[in-house]
């Protein structure tokens, strides 16, 4: 499926800043067998001082920004062209939750992908024993990890209900857990938090969701701003298999991989600091349309 991106992040300040420095990453990823960015560019106005591009330790492609004058406002716009690739779901190769410690322990790499990164508390992720006791009443003793990761995500989907008012991005995964509504930020945390409480490596992908559905089918959850979904280890075999708790899928060809990370702090669109005061607004408009 080949898909033109359109991203345009909006923010105004009550008060001019007079200067900033922000790290951006907004760039779709490409993921060997899942997706390949053609062309991509990430675009600012007013033009910055000073900018760089790079690779994070996650292999997230970042633009580092900075500004010395004043502005009212900052407008950032990124535009691609990606392929995404069909990647069916094959046989339950994924162990037993029993078993999957000796796995992990077997497993010697530190490299962006090890599991060892994403099974422990996280900066945004402490652990909570409400969203651990809720785990530990769907995880069965004779399921599978995969079957866990599959069980977890129906369950929160069905508890939860998608309000864009609930919540803000520094709502904690224990207090959107007790109010059982959010974004797909909120579901992706609360699904993290749950598999890890487990022993199951769980991380946090963001990206973007197709704007307009196939014939048919219903517009997903999430489609008109960046999106978020969990990524969890299914052992040495079954590797890192991709699920959608707000929308209760898996991850396809619908799904545009920008980046991966331990929580939202690892993959915000844009981090940074500014010189001024008073408040701000932001506005996030996304397109994903499919190319005839």
């Amino acid at each position: 499926m080949l898909y033109d991106i359109n991203l345009k992040i909006t923010y105004g300040y009550e008060v001019p800043v007079s200067g900033g420095r922000h790290l951006v990453r907004v760039l779709p990823a490409s993921i060997p067998g899942r997706q390949r960015l053609i062309a991509g560019a990430v675009t600012c106005q007013p033009t910055p001082g000073e900018r760089s591009e790079s690779v994070d330790f996650f292999a997230n492609a970042t633009t580092s920004i900075l500004f010395r004058s004043a502005h009212e406002n900052l407008v950032i716009r990124m535009q691609a062209r990606v392929q995404a690739e069909a990647t069916p779901l094959t046989a339950d190769l994924s162990p037993p939750l029993a078993s999957l410690p000796s796995q992990l322990a077997a497993c010697w790499s530190i490299d962006a992908d090890s599991p060892h990164h994403f099974i422990g508390p996280s900066p945004l992720l402490p652990e909570a024993g409400e969203i651990a006791a809720y785990a530990r009443e769907i995880a069965g003793e004779d399921m599978t990890v995969r079957q866990i990761g599959i069980a977890v995500c129906e369950r929160i989907h069905r508890d939860f209900a998608y309000d864009t008012e609930a919540t803000t991005v520094t709502t904690t995964p224990a207090e959107a857990f007790k109010l059982k509504r959010g974004v797909c930020q909120d579901f992706t945390h609360v699904m993290i938090v749950a598999l890890r409480s487990l022993g199951i490596p769980a991380g946090y992908v963001s990206g973007f969701l197709r704007t307009l559905p196939p014939p048919g089918k219903e517009r997903l959850e999430g489609a008109d701003a960046m999106h978020a979904w969990v990524r969890f280890w299914c052992g040495t075999t079954g590797g890192w298999m991709e699920l959608d708790p707000t929308n209760n899928i898996p991850a396809g060809t619908d799904h545009i991989v920008v980046g991966h990370g331990r929580d939202y702090g690892d993959v915000a669109p844009v981090i940074g600091v500014l010189k001024s005061y008073g408040s701000h607004t932001t506005e996030q408009a996304v397109d994903v349309i499919p190319v005839e």
